[in-house]
């Protein structure tokens, strides 16, 4: 199969504002359950949940480019035209990989064992997976990519 041209990717303003929303959003709608199912004090919890916002932050930014350029390379095709399937591939992928990266950060803050703190981190992925994909699917139809 040949290689398509050069995706139009998003501009890096674009990109931080995607970034920032998504951010906000999440800690807006995961602090309040994860105080309650974990009873760790709010102030605690939201200091944890904006570190591990920082994280997904600069992961955010990474995998989505770093996606998008690949679908773009192979299909010709821009993230906002992304099928329903690919998106729900596209929010796993960037779950399973943010799961990676925050494990240890919660072990460590929470003094959980890796257990518990591991099915913390699924439920926080899994709510975060089911925002992600109604996030970027919003994010596409409101800010659509420019044509060349």
């Amino acid at each position: 199969m040949p290689a398509a041209t050069a995706p139009v990717l998003r501009s890096l303003a674009d990109r931080l504002r995607q970034i920032l929303l998504f951010e906000l959003g999440g800690l807006l709608l995961v602090t309040p359950p994860f105080v309650w199912l974990t009873g760790t004090p709010a102030a605690e919890s939201l200091a944890l949940l904006a570190i591990l916002a920082l994280i997904a932050a600069v992961w955010n930014g990474a995998y989505n480019t770093a996606f998008d350029w690949v679908e773009g390379r192979r299909t010709g095709r821009t993230a906002d035209r992304r099928p329903f399937m690919l998106r729900c591939l596209h929010a796993c992928g960037f779950e399973g990989g943010l799961l990676l990266l925050t494990l240890p950060v919660i072990v460590a803050w929470t003094g959980m064992g890796w257990l518990p703190a591991l099915l913390a981190d699924l439920g926080l992925a899994l709510a975060y997976t089911l925002y992600a994909l109604l996030f970027n699917l919003g994010y596409d139809r409101l800010f659509p990519i420019p044509a060349r």
